[in-house]
């Protein structure tokens, strides 16, 4: 079941137009003023509008990558909107500078903030998969004639979802914790500090962890790599709410520089959150579909 020269194009093509729209041509809508500057709501360079016309390359580029990919642009545009905001993720500072920027240090403000930014990065995510199925509503993909098979009972899937979310948050900041390690230096009271990860470090570790969680979830439970998505806008949180604690931020800034943190998870800023957890789940999906495909026919 390998990939042909035809489909790897479509996949190029579709992930082309969200470097293009978003990655690029939308850069100035949240680009830092300083060279190593940091992508966040919390750094002030995305302003209201710069947020509605974000949204609104996203579905574009969603709409565009559908047709780009035909006829498999179901599957392959939903990869354009968070292909954009991975550049994003690259060509931005890091969690220190945003710490060393809002002159916040280690207030529990700024974590509280932070918390909930994920959930504007999903929704520009989520703008582009609507871009996808508007086109989809416009030119669908013609379809056999199937027997529709009688699916699990309403509670058996909310179970599974449920599942799922759960499962997809505990496993990336599991795997996170592993693979986006720097420096760990010992400390009395948590146990350990681990200095802030080097950009190509986490994006190893986010797309490898969300991969590792959507091949699980679709193994063992049958769900679509919608619901290791959400998650990517929920680890941050947890992790936060976990390891975050006011007594714990201020031991952190009495005894450690800005550079070290209680948990890696806390080192990687929201947008490279969701831009690579998003990536690592759609692939980990098509990984878990490929394993059974050869399960059943090795």
């Amino acid at each position: 079941m390998e990939l042909s020269w035809l489909m790897k194009m479509r996949i190029a093509a579709a992930v082309a137009a969200g470097v293009v729209l978003i990655g690029i041509l939308a850069w100035p809508l949240a680009a830092p003023p300083e060279p190593s500057g940091t992508v966040s709501l919390l750094a002030g360079t995305i302003t209201h509008v710069a947020a509605a016309a974000l949204a609104a390359l996203a579905f574009l580029a969603g709409f565009i990558a559908y047709f780009l990919s035909w006829p498999y642009g179901r599957e392959i545009g939903i990869l354009a909107a968070p292909s954009g905001l991975a550049i994003w993720a690259v060509r931005s500072g890091s969690m220190v500078g945003l710490i060393r920027r809002t002159a916040a240090a280690r207030q529990p403000a700024l974590f509280a903030a932070l918390k909930w930014e994920p959930l504007f990065w999903l929704a520009i995510v989520a703008a582009g998969f609507a871009g996808v199925l508007l086109a989809q509503k416009i030119s669908p993909k013609p379809e056999p004639d199937k027997t529709h098979q009688k699916s699990n009972s309403k509670p058996n899937i909310y179970l599974n979802v449920i599942i799922a979310l759960v499962a997809s948050v505990l496993i990336a900041q599991l795997c996170i914790s592993v693979f986006a390690q720097d420096v760990r230096i010992f400390d009395e009271k948590l146990g350990s500090v681990v200095a802030q990860p080097a950009t190509g470090q986490i994006i190893y570790a986010v797309f490898v962890s969300f991969g590792l969680a959507a091949f699980v979830v679709k193994k063992f439970l049958n769900v679509s790599y919608i619901w290791p998505t959400i998650a990517s806008a929920l680890v941050t949180a947890f992790v936060i709410i976990t390891y975050g604690k006011q007594d714990v931020l201020q031991h952190l800034s009495l005894r450690w520089p800005a550079v070290f943190f209680s948990h890696a998870v806390i080192s990687i800023l929201p947008v490279q959150m969701v831009a690579l957890g998003t990536l690592g789940s759609i692939a980990g999906y098509w990984m878990a579909i490929r394993y059974n495909y050869w399960r059943k026919h090795a």
